[in-house]
């Protein structure tokens, strides 16, 4: 299967607009959940109220909120695809550009230290784009994730000692979540990655934070250690927009990877409550769209 670069642009532009626009099934879901739960009265309208602006703003085709964040994009090519990798990557930029000059929205990017907006949501190494390769056949995947600052400020990195073990990742979890409070507009998604290096343990916990909820880590301990930690950062009672209540977080969500015999990296990073995300599945049949 072959996939031309205006495909992708074109998809990357629509994928943009549609993350901003439209929440995944798996959210609404979530939110739903926590309704059913919720035992503070307080607690009780915040989540009606988020609730009710996500279907006003779906109702009237308006964006889920203003911050349309640092755009990222995953691009996941499968075996027998031909793509120019290249021209791919320039045909995102054009297409998150596109998007945000024609639709039009608040482009969010600047540059670090002149803060000069090209009001185009892109910039230096921005729009983010992440390659990789996977095993389906015939398959190109392409996911698009606008990470908003109320929830990127909160990211965490501790360089922890092996000899502390798990009861080290529990506590900086759950002071991370007690230091982010209200400002990552909960309830979030709190995304841990754990092992490997520096760098890759941040990737790790936004690939975490961005993850479906519903979805289980792939290692057994990992998936354990989540269940663990996402009934206790709900016991801690932040609650939504941290004005307490039982729901903080929808879930805690766990990425691991194997690390050095003298370090164990630990990352957090969140998911605010209008955890925005979308997909565009490429095939011989077409391109779907969904989340």
């Amino acid at each position: 299967m072959q996939v031309t670069p205006q495909a992708v642009e074109e998809a990357a532009k629509a994928l943009y607009i549609r993350a901003l626009k439209v929440l995944p099934t798996d959210i609404h879901e979530g939110f739903a959940r926590l309704a059913r739960q919720e035992t503070q009265p307080t607690a009780q309208r915040l989540i009606d109220t988020m609730i009710t602006n996500i279907a006003v703003a779906e109702q009237t085709d308006n964006l889920l909120c203003q911050d349309t964040g640092v755009p990222i994009y995953h691009l996941r090519i499968g075996r027998d695809v031909q793509i120019d990798g290249f021209a791919a990557k320039e045909a995102i930029r054009r297409g998150c550009a596109r998007a945000t000059r024609e639709y039009p929205f608040r482009s969010s990017v600047v540059h670090p230290l002149t803060r000069r907006n090209e009001q185009t949501s892109c910039g230096i190494e921005v729009p983010v784009i992440h390659v990789d390769f996977v095993e389906a056949q015939g398959v190109l995947e392409l996911e698009m994730v606008p990470k908003g600052s109320g929830s990127e400020n909160n990211s965490f990195l501790k360089m922890a000692i092996p000899a502390e073990g798990i009861d080290a990742i529990k506590t900086f979890v759950v002071d991370c979540v007690l230091a982010a409070g209200g400002k990552t507009c909960p309830p979030t998604i709190v995304g841990v990655g754990l092992g490997g290096t520096s760098d890759l343990a941040v990737a790790l916990a936004k690939r975490a934070a961005t993850r479906a909820l519903g979805s289980v880590c792939t290692d057994p301990e990992g998936a354990a250690l989540e269940a663990q930690l996402s009934q206790a950062v709900n016991q801690l009672g932040v609650g939504p927009q941290g004005l307490g209540g039982d729901s903080t977080a929808f879930a805690v969500h766990i990425e691991l990877a194997a690390t050095h015999i003298t370090m164990n990296p630990i990352a957090v990073n969140m998911q605010c409550h209008s955890a925005r995300r979308a997909r565009a599945v490429f095939t011989e049949e077409g391109v779907q769209y969904g989340f």
